[in-house]
C-alpha cells in the first residue's frame, strides 16, 4: 500500500507530506484549495503528463516521491519486473527540470515507461472525469477483458501476434501486381544487368588495388626521375667517400684498438648503401615508366566507377548485389508458382486469426452472464433501485489484433424503459457510480492493494451518497483507499481524514495538507454540510454523522 507521499514545488505546493493509513483514507477542503493538485502531484510520480509549468513559481525544480509498503502478492509481481523492494519497501521519484525529468526506483534512475509497468501492480487512479470514458465502446470491451482475468490476456496477445501474421502475409501478397508484359520487361532487364555485373568481374578490393597503381604511374616519369638522382648520388660521391675513410681508419687501428669501432660503423654503412644501390637499380628496372599500362588502369578504373554509380559498391558487395538482382530474377520467372503460394499463405494466416479470434470471443460469451450480474447487484448496492444492465456482443466486419467483437453496455434505470446505451440514458452522477460499480468488481480480480479516486462523488447527494459511502468503506476493508470528496456521508466513513487548505501571506499562495484529529474532522464535516457558518446544531449532525 502507499505509505508515504512528499510533494515540494508543485504548483502550489511549498512542501507537503502525508502519512497515509490503510483503509478509506479522505481527502475534504475548500474549492480551489488544490486537492486535485495533490492527485496530480501522485500522479506525476507514476509516469503521467506534467511539464516544467508544475514547478512553482521561483523553484528550479518540482519533485514528488511516494514510499509503497509491499505484500507478498505485490513483491511477486515486481519480481515478474525483476524488482526487489528494500526491507519491504518500493521508493519511486520523479524530479520535474525545464525540459527534462528524473526518474527513479529505489535510488536507481529508470524511464517513465518502466515506473508505468511497476506501479499499474501497486496502484490505480480513478481522475475525475474517467467515467466519461464508459461512453466508449472500446473501454467497454476492455472492462469486459479484464473481468475475464489472465486467460483474456493471453488470447487477446495471440490475437495480436496473428493479426500480425496476417497483415504481413497480406502485404506480401499487395506485392504481386505485375501484369505477364511488365514481368518479361523487368526479367529483359534483370538479365542484362546481371550479364553487365558478371562480365565486369570487378575482384574485392580492386578499385583500392588500381587507384594506387594509378597513383604510382600518373607520376611514373617524376618517380623515375628522382630515384635515378639519387642512385647517381650514393653512386659517384658517397660510395669513394666511405672507401677513403675506411681506409684511412683501417690504417691506424692497430695504433689504438678504441677505434675498431668506428672502422666497424663505417663497413656497416658501406654495407648499407651497397644494399640500397641494388634497391634503387632494382625498382628503376622493374618499374619503368608505362604510358600503355596507365591508360589501361584508367580505362578499368573508369569502368568500375561507372558500374558502381549503376549499382553501388561492386568492389565490396559485388557479390551481396548480385545475389539480389538473380533473387529478383528467380522471383519474376516463378511469378505466378510464388503468388500462389503468397495467395495461400493469406488465407493460412486468415484462419488462423479467425480461430484465435473466436476462442477470445467464446471467453468473452461466457464472461458476460456474471459480469452482468455482478454489475446489476452493484448498482444496486449504489440506489439503482429499478435497473437492468446489459452486455451486447456483436461481430465486427473484420478481425483486429484485440479480436473480432464490439460490446455495448445497456442499462435501463427506470420500471418499463427498455435497456439502451449509457450515453442515451445515464447522467454524470450515473456514469460515477457505475464506474465506481465496476472498479469495486475489478478491483476483486486484480490485487491491486491501493485504489485512489479522485471525486468519484460528482453529481450525487443524499441517500445515494450515503450507500457510495458504504461501498467504499467495504472497498477499504479488503485494499487501500484514498479518495477526494465533498461530500460528508462519505468523509464521515474516513479510517484516516486529511484537510487540505489554502492560504497566503501577500505575497505567495500555498497549499498544505495534514491529518485531522477527531475534532477538527468533526469540524470539517460541519464546514461540508453547513459552510462557512458553522452553528451548534451543525456541529452535533456532523459529530453524529461520524458516530453513526
Amino acid at each position: 500500500m502507499l505509505r508515504n507521499l512528499h510533494v515540494k514545488n508543485f504548483a502550489l505546493i511549498d512542501d507537503a507530506a502525508v502519512e497515509f493509513k490503510s483503509g478509506l483514507n479522505v481527502l475534504t477542503g475548500e474549492t480551489g484549495a488544490g486537492k486535485s493538485i495533490l492527485i496530480d502531484a501522485l500522479g506525476s510520480a507514476l509516469g503521467q503528463r506534467a511539464g516544467s509549468e508544475v514547478i512553482r513559481r521561483g523553484a528550479e525544480s518540482a519533485y514528488t516521491e511516494l514510499v509503497f509498503s509491499t505484500d507478498d502478492i505485490a513483491a511477486e509481481k515486481l519480481a515478474e519486473l525483476e524488482l526487489e523492494p528494500e526491507d519491504g519497501q518500493l521508493i519511486i521519484s520523479r524530479r520535474i527540470l525545464p525540459g527534462r525529468n528524473t526518474y527513479k526506483i529505489n535510488d536507481e534512475t529508470v524511464t517513465a515507461s518502466r515506473v508505468r509497468a511497476v506501479t499499474e501492480c501497486l496502484l490505480d487512479i480513478h481522475g475525475q472525469h474517467e467515467h466519461q470514458s464508459l461512453l466508449k465502446t472500446s473501454k467497454q470491451l476492455e472492462i469486459l477483458d479484464s473481468f475475464a482475468g489472465n486467460e483474456a490476456s493471453v488470447l487477446k496477445s495471440r490475437c495480436g501476434e496473428a493479426y500480425r501474421a496476417y497483415k504481413k502475409a497480406e502485404e506480401e501478397l499487395a506485392s504481386f501486381t505485375l501484369s505477364e508484359e511488365e514481368r518479361l520487361r523487368r526479367a529483359d532487364f534483370l538479365d542484362f544487368e546481371i550479364g553487365e555485373i558478371e562480365n565486369a568481374a570487378i575482384k574485392p578490393g580492386e578499385k583500392d588495388s588500381l587507384s594506387d597503381e594509378f597513383k604510382r604511374l600518373s607520376h611514373g616519369e617524376k618517380i623515375e626521375r628522382a630515384v635515378g638522382s639519387a642512385l647517381a648520388e650514393i653512386s659517384d660521391n658517397a660510395s669513394d667517400a666511405l672507401n677513403r675513410a675506411s681506409g684511412q681508419l683501417s690504417s691506424v687501428t692497430g695504433f689504438d684498438p678504441s677505434l675498431m669501432s668506428l672502422s666497424e660503423q663505417l663497413l656497416t654503412i658501406e654495407d648499407l648503401m651497397d644494399s640500397l644501390r641494388r634497391e634503387a637499380e632494382a625498382y628503376l628496372q622493374d618499374n619503368p615508366y608505362d604510358e600503355q599500362r596507365l591508360n589501361s588502369v584508367a580505362d578499368r578504373l573508369d569502368e568500375i566507377h561507372r558500374l558502381e554509380n549503376k549499382y553501388g559498391d561492386l568492389s565490396g558487395r559485388g557479390e551481396e548485389i548480385l545475389a539480389k538482382r538473380r533473387e529478383e530474377r528467380r522471383k519474376l520467372k516463378e511469378y505466378e508458382e510464388l503468388r500462389a503460394e503468397a495467395l495461400k499463405a493469406r488465407e493460412m494466416a486468415f484462419n488462423a486469426l479467425t480461430e484465435a479470434c473466436s476462442k477470445l470471443t467464446s471467453l468473452r460469451r461466457s464472461v458476460i452472464p456474471p459480469l452482468t450480474e455482478a454489475i446489476t447487484a452493484a448498482l444496486q448496492e449504489l440506489n439503482f433501485l429499478s435497473v437492468r444492465f446489459l452486455i451486447e456482443l456483436k461481430q465486427t466486419d473484420m478481425p483486429s489484433a484485440s479480436g473480432s467483437d464490439s460490446v455495448q453496455f445497456l442499462i435501463s434505470l427506470n420500471p418499463g424503459a427498455e435497456p439502451e446505451p449509457l450515453a442515451r440514458v445515464a447522467s454524470g452522477g450515473e456514469l460515477s457510480r457505475i464506474m465506481l460499480a465496476i472498479k469495486t468488481i475489478l478491483a476483486d480480480q486484480d490485487d491491486i492493494p491501493t485504489v485512489i479516486f479522485d471525486e468519484i462523488d460528482t453529481g450525487i447527494s443524499g441517500r445515494t451518497a450515503q450507500m457510495v459511502g458504504r461501498k467504499l468503506k467495504e472497498i477499504s476493508r479488503y485494499r487501500q483507499v484514498i479518495l477526494i470528496t465533498h461530500l460528508p456521508q462519505i468523509a464521515a466513513m474516513a479510517d484516516a481524514h486529511f484537510g487540505i487548505e489554502k492560504w497566503t501571506d501577500n505575497v505567495r499562495t500555498y497549499t498544505g495538507v495534514r491529518l485531522l484529529n477527531e475534532e477538527e474532522s468533526v469540524r470539517e464535516l460541519a464546514r461540508l454540510l453547513g459552510g462557512d457558518q458553522i452553528s451548534e446544531s451543525v456541529l452535533i449532525t456532523a459529530r453524529e454523522l461520524k458516530n453513526h
